[in-house]
């Protein structure tokens, strides 16, 4: 395993030890859980492809604030190529995740009732296989690669406690990206 695959793994270490000693700082805990319509889709393509499937994640939803939360996920990514790009014409270029999602995100929200509107960036790792076969990209692999989390969306309810958005996950070593529409419902934990 070369630097640039140990790099996620030292990220994740580093923000793990971080939330164990920031348990003074959380007001709250709460789990979340997403699932939703996945998609992937290659950094370059000449046939405009996005491949489907299936999302699901789980967080650990650390309160800082009323406007400010930390968040640790897990949660799969499956998606698979019907060989039709979105025009519905037969193409060969494909994006196709098969992957566990490890990390961190941290959410910033407006916090208002009924409709809190939110944007949440992070890092994390994905682990499984990865396949870009566009005119641009050929690749094939299998492994640990990491990946940025980017989302936006509402938290809707009285207590904001279900969670309509739409998340993506870059993924530079393999030139795709994966993403969702997702839903989500959030519990809280007893103190």
């Amino acid at each position: 395993m070369n630097i640039k695959q140990k790099t996620p793994l030292l990220v994740l270490l580093i923000l793990s030890s971080y939330f164990v000693n920031a348990q003074q700082f959380i007001k709250d805990k709460s789990i979340n859980v997403q699932v939703g319509y996945g998609l992937s889709a290659p950094y370059n393509s000449i046939d405009n492809i996005a491949d489907d499937g299936f999302y699901a994640q789980g967080e650990l939803v650390l309160k800082v604030t009323s406007w400010f939360e930390l968040r640790p996920y897990a949660g799969i990514i499956l998606t698979s190529s019907n060989g039709k790009n979105l025009n519905n014409n037969p193409t060969f270029e494909k994006a196709e995740s098969k992957a566990l999602l490890l990390g961190g995100k941290a959410r910033v929200r407006a916090p208002i009732p009924w409709v809190a509107p939110y944007a949440e960036i992070g890092i994390g790792t994905s682990i499984g296989k990865f396949e870009t076969l566009t005119f641009y990209d050929n690749i094939d692999q299998n492994g640990v690669i990491y990946h940025i989390p980017f989302s936006l969306g509402l938290e809707l309810g009285k207590n904001n406690n279900v969670d309509l958005g739409l998340t993506y996950y870059f993924q530079p070593n393999v030139q795709q990206y994966v993403g969702a529409f997702a839903v989500g419902l959030t519990f809280p934990l007893n103190s």
